[in-house]
């Protein structure tokens, strides 16, 4: 009854922009698997080139998807720290 689900705009064909819905997290500021979900399906339709910027809330991240791999690149920053 709950998904994660990404929303993606498409800005040009090297250009995409994604929003990710986690369940039980909500909106969340990046996924770099959904990022490349996202990439891809809008390759395969036709609709943006293999490799693009792909802007989330979170940054932006450069997808290729080539040989039916991803290749994601972009930075790592921490968000957050605990302790238990």
């Amino acid at each position: 009854n709950r998904v994660n689900v990404e929303f993606v705009e498409v800005i040009s064909r090297e250009h995409l922009k994604v929003r990710v819905w986690e369940r039980g997290a909500g909106e969340t500021l990046a996924c770099g698997t959904g990022a490349c979900a996202g990439l891809v399906a809008c390759a395969r339709l036709g609709l943006s080139n293999n490799s693009a910027l792909v802007s989330l809330p979170g940054g932006d991240l450069f997808i290729e998807w080539k040989d039916e791999y991803c290749y994601l690149t972009g930075p790592a920053r921490l968000v957050y720290k605990g302790q238990f």
